[in-house]
C-alpha cells in the first residue's frame, strides 16, 4: 500500500511512525507533504527512506489512500491549491476535527472519504481512535482503514458522523482536560511546600495507580471514591469544596463546548 499524508505535523508523523513501526507499509512508499519547507531536514532526518514532498510540487500522486491532517481552518485554502487531481479509486482519510465527510467530498469533488478523529497518546500508540465513513466504501477497504488506525491505539467505528464532534471533544481534546487537573495538583503540592519535581513525582504517579485501579475493578466510579474518602477525613473535605464550587458541572460545560466548537469547523 501506498500511503500520502498531507499536513506532516504531531498528528500526521506519528500516524507515519506507526505505521512504520507496525510493517503496514515500506517506508519508500511514505510520502509525507508539507507546506513548511523549513521542516525538510527533521522529517527525512526521521524518514530518510520516504519521500518528503512540497506542498506546491505535487503534481501527481499515485497511492492508494491519502491522509488529510492539515488544520481544519486550512482545509478549505489548501484545496483551493490543489495542483493534481484525485483518482476516482484513491481513499481520503480526514483527521481533521469539525470537518465534516459531506464538505470535505464537495471541496475535493471526490467521494471515497473516511472521517476520524484520533487523540495526541497516538504518539505512543495509545491513542483512541473514533471514525465514520462515507457511503460506498467497502468493506474491505473499512478493515484496511481500521488496521491503520489500530496500529496507533484503539479504534471505534460510529455509524452516526454527528457523534464525532463528541468524540472530539471527549478523547480528541481530552488529554489536555487531564494534563489541567495534574498541573492544579502539582501546583497545590508547591504551595504546601513541596518541591516541584518531587510533587510532580507524587501527582503522577498518582494517576497512573488510579487509572490501573480504575481499569482492573469491578467498582463504579462512585464505589472507587467512597473507598478513599473516609467520613471526616481529608479526601471528604477536598471533595466537598469541589462539589461546592460545581467542579463536575464546570468540566462538562467546557467539554460540551469544545463540542460546539468542533460544529463551527464546519463553517
Amino acid at each position: 500500500m501506498k500511503i500520502a499524508i498531507l499536513g506532516a505535523g504531531n498528528m500526521g508523523l506519528s500516524f507515519s511512525k506507526s505505521f512504520l513501526k507496525y510493517e503496514l507499509i515500506k517506508p519508500e512508499n511514505l510520502y509525507l507533504i508539507t507546506r513548511n519547507q523549513s521542516k525538510f531536514s527533521k522529517i527525512s532526518e526521521d524518514f530518510p527512506k520516504s519521500k518528503i514532498l512540497a506542498f506546491d510540487e505535487v503534481k501527481e500522486l499515485d497511492v492508494e489512500l491519502i491522509i488529510i491532517a492539515v488544520k481544519p481552518q486550512d482545509f478549505q485554502q489548501v484545496t483551493e491549491n490543489f495542483k493534481f487531481q484525485l483518482k476516482d479509486n484513491q481513499m481520503v482519510l480526514s483527521i481533521m476535527a469539525g470537518i465534516k465527510i459531506e464538505k470535505i467530498q464537495k471541496l475535493l469533488n471526490h467521494k471515497l472519504v473516511v472521517r476520524a478523529m484520533p487523540n495526541s497518546p497516538t504518539l505512543l500508540g495509545m491513542g483512541i481512535t473514533g471514525y465514520t465513513a462515507a457511503e460506498g466504501i467497502s468493506f474491505s477497504q473499512l478493515i484496511n482503514i481500521e488496521r491503520l488506525l489500530n496500529s496507533t491505539g484503539r479504534s471505534v467505528y460510529l455509524e452516526d458522523e454527528e457523534l464525532l464532534d463528541g468524540v472530539t471533544a471527549l478523547s480528541g481534546s481530552g488529554p489536555a482536560y487531564f494534563y489541567y487537573i495534574v498541573d492544579a495538583m502539582i501546583k497545590a503540592g508547591v504551595e504546601m511546600g513541596i518541591e516541584e519535581n518531587l510533587s510532580k513525582l507524587f501527582v503522577k504517579q498518582t494517576m497512573l495507580g488510579a487509572y490501573h485501579l480504575m481499569n482492573n475493578s469491578e467498582k463504579s466510579l462512585e464505589e472507587l471514591i467512597k473507598d478513599v474518602a473516609s467520613k471526616g477525613g481529608t479526601t471528604e473535605a477536598a471533595l466537598q469544596t469541589f462539589n461546592e464550587d460545581n467542579c463536575k458541572e464546570i468540566l462538562k460545560k467546557g467539554i460540551l463546548n469544545a463540542e460546539k466548537r468542533a460544529k463551527e469547523l464546519n463553517g
